[in-house]
């Protein structure tokens, strides 16, 4: 959060909570215009479409003037609130009381995402009704009944989106209060508390139809296939039956936002390497747990940025930043509400089945709208796995400022070519998946993305046990 001052008086700012996030609503104010406040003390509550998060006073005083209503949405930067800080107000600094920016994520993708984005923090605490009389009343639950139970605009608006009658949610807040959560809960119902598929991008839908485009030759259309004359009207013809139109949602706006920025931005270059997942697999189903392929690939992945550090970095204008520790984002898809990546931070130092832990605990938290800022900013690297859902190849946006993204695809038995220690060849049937990595050729070359690509490959391939 940011905030700047005039003379004695601080500005309370919507703050940044991640590249993909441009705007957010306020769900409550904490405080009422008079009150006295202290330093780090919760203001008020604002809710985006990707977390629920609480705003800190920057500064010791009294709220003199809110100027968003709850249930109000709007920009990044835009001020909320007055803070006097009078005499009596205290600073870290002083005369002058200001909150530290937050970082620079200009351009970042939540691969988004992303990627390394800033990000999510859980639940609003608690109720989610105003407090103190003066701000904005609860807003009365739509469907049936008398009208007892109350809601957040939150609430309604995930509620509306998906045409859930709110009567039927079971809410797990204070008091039985229904929360964003509970929304999005019982929309998946069915799902269980299986780990969501982690992607980047939306994922392969094997029942959805593709329409065919008419083939061309290399010299305009095909006699079989004339082109079309320019249509005078609508560019739909004929009658195709009932459609439904709606606005992208500013989750799905952000998100095609920052990719735009990634392709606009960075010299995107795609290389691909087919590797031999045995090993892994032969491990998994020997192993006394049964973990997911997911794990020992990014262990894998981990190891091999060590020794290739210009992958493991950041460029942001003419300054490359190249990192130590790998800082790990994995893309989680959440459904039809978009997608983020949390951050596993200093991912260098877990075991496989850390990493695993990890991995499970973060997705099924950003499910529920449950990670912290911190959790989903500061990634120096991404891997995304659409493989789940049966895509056999990709070319992943790269998540800026981050030089490169790894995509795993689907693994698949088929028939290849293998050589013993003696040098003598067979066909064999073996489970074999692409790895697909995007990278950015400011940064480097194609050289060094493929010896990448191929150390990570060599090292899958034979790893002991």
């Amino acid at each position: 959060m940011s905030s700047s001052t005039t003379s004695s008086t601080v500005e309370v700012t919507m703050p940044q909570m991640g590249v993909s996030v441009v705007e957010g609503t306020v769900v409550e104010w904490k405080k009422a215009v008079g009150d006295p406040i202290e330093r780090d003390e919760i203001i008020c509550s604002i809710s985006t479409d990707k977390i629920d998060t609480d705003v800190e006073s920057p500064a010791s005083g009294t709220l003199s003037e809110i100027l968003v209503e709850v249930g109000t949405t709007v920009e990044v930067g835009v001020v909320l609130a007055r803070i006097e800080t009078g005499e009596g107000g205290s600073s870290s600094n002083g005369a002058s009381v200001a909150a530290a920016d937050p970082p620079n994520t200009e351009g970042l993708s939540e691969a988004d995402a992303a990627l390394s984005a800033p990000g999510d923090a859980g639940e609003l605490s608690g109720d989610t009704t105003v407090s103190h009389s003066g701000t904005q009343p609860d807003v009365p639950r739509p469907g049936r009944g008398d009208g007892s139970r109350r809601y957040s605009p939150v609430v309604i608006r995930i509620a509306a989106d998906h045409g859930v009658d709110l009567e039927q949610v079971d809410g797990t807040g204070r008091g039985g209060r229904v929360r964003k959560q509970d929304v999005l809960a019982f929309v998946e119902a069915g799902g269980g508390g299986e780990e969501p598929p982690m992607h980047i991008e939306s994922p392969y839908r094997p029942d959805e139809p593709v329409a065919s485009k008419p083939r061309r030759s290399r010299f305009g259309s095909s006699p079989e296939q004339p082109a079309p004359a320019p249509a005078a009207g609508p560019s739909i013809p004929g009658d195709l039956g009932p459609v439904s139109s709606a606005p992208m949602s500013r989750m799905r706006q952000s998100i095609g936002k920052a990719m735009v920025h990634s392709l606009n931005t960075a010299a995107t270059c795609t290389t691909i390497v087919e590797v031999d997942m045995h090993r892994i697999e032969k491990i998994r189903k020997s192993g006394p747990r049964k973990l997911t392929a997911l794990p020992f690939v990014a262990r894998a992945v981990i190891d091999t940025l060590r020794e290739f550090p210009a992958l493991n970095s950041t460029l942001e204008g003419e300054k490359h930043s190249v990192y130590e520790h790998v800082h790990l984002g994995v893309a989680v898809s959440l459904g039809t509400g978009g997608l983020i990546v949390p951050v596993i931070h200093d991912a260098h130092k877990l075991s496989v089945e850390g990493l695993s832990e990890r991995v499970k605990d973060m997705a099924i938290r950003a499910r529920d709208n449950q990670l912290t800022p911190d959790e989903v900013r500061g990634g120096t690297f991404t891997l995304t796995n659409p493989g789940g859902y049966g895509s056999i190849i990709a070319t992943p946006v790269i998540p800026l400022p981050q030089v490169a993204i790894l995509d795993t695809e689907a693994t698949v038995k088929r028939p290849v070519v293998v050589t013993d220690e003696h040098g003598n060849d067979s066909i064999a049937i073996r489970p074999m998946t692409y790895f697909c990595m995007s990278w950015d050729h400011r940064a480097l070359d194609g050289a060094y993305a493929a010896q990448f690509l191929y150390a990570l490959k060599q090292r899958i391939e034979t790893l002991p046990g």
